[in-house]
């Protein structure tokens, strides 16, 4: 039996580990174990096992293995170590964006006091005995040490920050490690603090992990047929008669709502006349609702007829399509192919946002089988979605860049819409390039790969001319609509013409206000966000700038939720790097009070077209007021 198994971790280092498994334990390729790694416990996949023992060092045991089969498929493997020498991504770090499990895995942060802390505690009771306890206090009752405080220095400990310091020493000096959690709550130490003081050395941070159950569940009152009614009470009758109006059975959460005493329901299960069930939570796609029934023109019904003679070998398609051609309705159409013949299809779109409209196609085609998969979604929820994929529970996958790792089992296509959109970059660790990512996994599999633009990209359009893909045309818009007409218009002749300074044309008013009429909407883009996009002093010419970046910093004012509370303050924010101050009042340069804000973005844009037309109904659409994966559907809704 293999005694050895080669780990990559999650770490910065183009290697793996090797550890070493007890006779208890038996780790394949593509499964997850929890490992040690220097003070971490960390988890990590299995690339290799083998009964060879290192030479130059004793491999430290494997703390536990979490699966008993490999999560990840040889082709995934195979596509990890090639982002990997491609990309120059560490092994680790690509496993860890294939495999959103984290929920699955409890990590638990703690720090212990060094031998260099204990020297420096004691120093700083020497320095000031009367705000500390004695030396026997510090290793004797805790409760008696923390009681001699006198309450002045409580609070000079609060604000002088080599105090907050001692604290933390203190609350470690017993020797027991203690939770980050409990350490803040007792000492009032931020996570910097604690941070600077493992850099000095005098705490030290250590982490364990332990498997989790991540299930999400959801707990049900349910009526227990032919029982015998005692006397009840008013309440008690009321629980059972809105169960007998629901089918017999509704979620505790409901019953909360209706104001029905828990206490009352208790009862009831006591008297064997209720149970209550704990179910698996059914996670609920969402997405805006399809109205109509698509059916293929003629260009459609050839592009699909090319993707579908490709199914089950490799091959690569430039579907390039004016817009409003219907290349999704061609996407649908070969998926549905693919599921005729038993394989699975992947739909990758490049923003979170386009995904409502996109579910609500996908659900209404394919239903229960569909699997999201996008980075708004909780831990909880990805990991759930995965293991659906996984089980081969959800043959339909439509997400953002990380769902091409998704464990699909017989993988027939893959499908990139808008491939030519920059969102399809990974910009953080590890960097990759999703639609690249997709024809690689395609080709590893003997998949097809189809690639959507109206404005492909040079690569792709380079690839279709040398023939490494095949270009499918869709010059004619569905149902033959004309192309949208476009008219530039001069904002310097506005200028001239009206004497004012105008955000919006007298044009673009003029035909937003005839649509409105008309029962129509109005989409108006505006390419910045915030209030005014400057912000400068008209007596020095100071321009108020990021602290980090050098930028100008944009003016937002605050901003009112649906019921009417404000959602976020007036301020300064630098939209690169997340810096926020305070509006001054006085240029912070010559202390002039005529600071000049330039420019208009988004919230004024809203102001403006909200005073043009008081009785439209107008939504705001940026990363403001889109934060979380339903605001977008309820602001279209």
């Amino acid at each position: 039996m293999p005694a050895f198994c080669e780990v990559a971790l999650p770490v910065p280092l183009d290697r793996t580990f090797t550890y070493a498994m007890r006779e208890d334990q038996q780790a394949q390729r593509g499964a997850r174990v929890i490992v040690p790694f220097r003070k971490e416990k960390l988890v990590g996949i299995v690339t290799a096992v083998s009964d060879v023992a290192p030479v130059d060092f004793e491999a430290r045991p494997i703390e536990a293995v979490l699966d008993d089969e490999p999560l990840l498929e040889e082709h995934l493997l195979e596509l990890a170590e090639w982002i990997a020498q491609y990309y120059l991504a560490p092994l680790g770090e690509v496993l860890r964006g294939m495999l959103p499990l984290t929920a699955e895995v409890r990590r638990t942060v703690y720090y212990r006091i060094t031998d260099l802390g204990r020297d420096m505690l004691a120093r700083m009771v020497e320095s000031h005995p009367q705000a500390r306890p004695s030396s026997r206090d510090l290793n004797g009752n805790q409760e008696e040490a923390e009681a001699s405080f006198p309450k002045e220095s409580e609070e000079r400990f609060v604000q002088d920050p080599r105090s907050i310091e001692e604290r933390v020493l203190h609350r470690l000096s017993a020797g027991e490690r203690t939770r980050v959690s409990t350490l803040r709550t007792s000492t009032d130490a931020s996570l910097p603090a604690l941070a600077s003081m493992v850099r000095k050395k005098w705490i030290a941070r250590e982490t364990a992990a332990s498997e989790r159950d991540a299930r999400r569940t959801e707990r049900f009152a349910v009526l227990v047929p032919e029982s015998r009614l005692p006397r009840l009470t008013e309440k008690q009758q009321a629980i059972l008669a809105e169960l007998a109006a629901c089918g017999g059975e509704l979620p505790l959460a409901e019953l909360r709502q209706k104001k029905l005493p828990p206490s009352t329901l208790q009862t009831l299960v006591r008297h064997g006349l209720v149970r209550i069930d704990e179910r698996r939570m059914a996670f609920r796609l969402g997405g805006i609702e399809a109205k109509e029934v698509v059916r293929l023109n003629e260009s459609q019904t050839e592009a699909l007829a090319t993707i579908a003679a490709a199914l089950g070998t490799f091959q690569a398609f430039l579907l390039h399509g004016v817009t409003g051609s219907g290349k999704t309705a061609v996407y649908l159409a070969a998926m549905q192919r693919a599921l005729d013949q038993g394989l699975a299809s992947i739909l990758l779109v490049p923003e979170i946002g386009l995904t409502p409209q996109t579910v609500g196609l996908l659900d209404a085609a394919f239903g229960s089988r569909v699997a999201l998969l996008h980075s708004a979604l909780t831990p909880e929820e990805r990991g759930e979605q995965w293991r659906r994929i996984h089980r081969g529970e959800a043959p339909i996958v439509v997400g953002t860049r990380s769902a091409i790792f998704a464990p699909v089992p017989k993988l027939g296509l893959i499908c990139v819409d808008e491939e030519h959109d920059q969102s399809y970059k990974q910009e953080e660790t590890p960097r990759y390039h999703a639609r690249d990512v997709a024809v690689m996994r395609a080709k590893l599999l003997g998949a097809a790969v189809v690639m959507g633009s109206a404005t492909p990209s040079l690569e792709s359009w380079q690839n279709a001319v040398q023939g490494k893909y095949t270009r499918i045309a869709m010059a004619e818009r569905v149902k033959n609509r004309p192309l949208p007409q476009v008219e530039l218009v001069d904002m310097r002749r506005e200028f001239q013409e009206t004497g004012h300074e105008q955000l919006f044309a007298r044009t673009l008013v003029e035909e937003t206000r005839a649509a409105l009429e008309r029962g129509e909407q109005a989409l108006i883009l505006l390419n910045r966000r915030g209030y005014s996009f400057a912000v400068m002093c008209r007596a020095c010419g100071e321009k108020l700038e990021c602290q980090n970046c050098a930028i100008a910093l944009t003016h937002h004012k605050p901003s009112m939720d649906e019921s009417g509370m404000a959602r976020a303050g007036q301020r300064l924010e630098c939209h690169y790097c997340g810096y926020r101050r305070t509006v001054p009042t006085h240029c912070p340069k010559c202390g002039s009070e005529h600071l000049y804000y330039l420019g208009a973005g988004s919230q004024q844009g809203e102001e403006k077209l909200s005073e043009i037309f008081p009785g439209a109904r107008i939504g705001r659409m940026d990363r403001d007021t889109v934060r979380g994966r339903h605001d977008l559907e309820r602001l279209l809704a």
